[in-house]
């Protein structure tokens, strides 16, 4: 089904840059938040109750396709009236039981159902997949991404660029892995390890939502499989003692108040990627490696930062990839499934082809 109509709910950073790209690659666009954007936009904004039933499903009425940028705990809701009105639904979502809802609503949809189409879960698992096809048996992937402020300050080392809820969610939530060929869950904020990306020495623990559903696609082709953040050296002890120590686990939401309060958004961001994956080919073993440093770039005549714009660009392309008859029109969209090099060909995808390239 070529479509061209589309709804992008959440006007925040990514919501206005999401619907930016998508204006540029042809779409249709009508963003809808519940206060309209201060600036002039190059799409159609409306202003309305996004928590609003009859509001939303007046809206899909009259799209194909609709993108949440909106907070995770509206998603449900959401994907239920676009599956109602046989429209594809695509979101950002790191939440598992979220997802796993909309897996169920999937299996008798119209149109195609696409949660965690952001960087991770999103990007990471297209490029984790990627790396895990062609070996003749694949013994692991270890996938680690983290976003954060070029020039840290603080103990933490950190700045709340992306939603609190969501960081709040990952610190929290129990975390999927494979390991040892058995599918199972950990403790966020565990396993700790150090890496390096360009020289910057990093460390990565499990957090959680990073793997999307690659555990239950990948389970018997891949002996050990993970998903962690990476910070700067001394993050995770400082948000352990937060959360546990001080008991802040028990109060989700002022916790999340508590540290953008503590460390607000900074403009001057970067993107680590770093993937790898090892496994046997014609006999010998090897590693392949996917490590990247994304800053901020301008798009469309502003500068966008590097949390901005990878996370609107991973969604942005796969929506092109279902527009041009790339990926399945019904169903449920699992990210692992995308071939890298097909996203990197799209208009949008290609912008992933930049970056500082590093080794571990």
């Amino acid at each position: 089904m070529n479509f061209e109509r589309i709804a992008v709910l959440g006007l925040g950073k990514v919501g206005r840059l999401a619907a930016t790209l998508l204006h540029e690659s042809g779409f249709v666009v009508t963003g809808v938040d519940m206060q309209l954007p201060r600036e002039v936009l190059p799409f159609q904004c409306e202003a309305g109750d996004v928590t609003n039933g009859a509001v939303i499903g007046e809206l899909f009425s009259k799209v194909e396709a609709v993108l949440s940028c909106l907070p995770f705990h509206l998603n449900a809701e959401l994907a239920r009236i676009a599956h109602l009105a046989g429209i594809h639904y695509f979101d950002l979502t790191e939440d598992v039981p979220t997802t796993n809802g909309i897996i169920e609503l999937s299996r008798t949809a119209r149109g195609l159902m696409a949660p965690q189409c952001g960087l991770a879960p999103g990007f990471v698992g297209i490029v984790g997949a990627s790396l895990a096809d062609g070996f003749d048996r694949c013994r692991s992937v270890r996938m680690r991404v983290g976003a954060l402020p070029q020039h840290p300050t603080g103990l933490l080392g950190y700045a709340f660029n992306w939603s609190p809820e969501g960081v709040v969610n990952e610190y929290l939530n129990d975390c999927e892995v494979i390991e040892g060929g058995v599918r199972k869950l950990v403790s966020p904020m565990e396993w700790h390890e150090i890496l390096y990306v360009n020289g910057v020495k990093l460390e990565a623990f499990t957090t959680s939502g990073g793997l999307g559903t690659m555990c239950s696609t990948m389970l018997g082709r891949v002996d050990n499989l993970d998903y962690k953040t990476m910070r700067y050296p001394g993050h995770m002890e400082l948000m352990n003692f937060f959360f546990h120590e001080l008991l802040m686990r028990d109060h989700r939401k002022l916790a999340g108040e508590i540290l953008t309060e503590a460390k607000p958004l900074v403009e001057d961001d970067v993107v680590y990627v770093h993937v790898s994956a090892e496994g046997t080919e014609n006999g010998s073993l090897r590693r392949r490696e996917f490590v990247r440093a994304y800053y901020p770039i301008e798009i469309a005549g502003e500068r966008r930062t590097a949390i901005s714009w990878t996370t609107s660009a991973s969604v942005v392309a796969i929506i092109e990839m279902v527009r041009d008859g790339l990926l399945p029109e019904t169903g449920f969209l699992h990210q692992e499934h995308i071939p890298l090099e097909m996203f990197l060909r799209t208009r949008t995808g290609s912008l992933f082809k930049g970056g500082v390239t590093g080794r571990s």
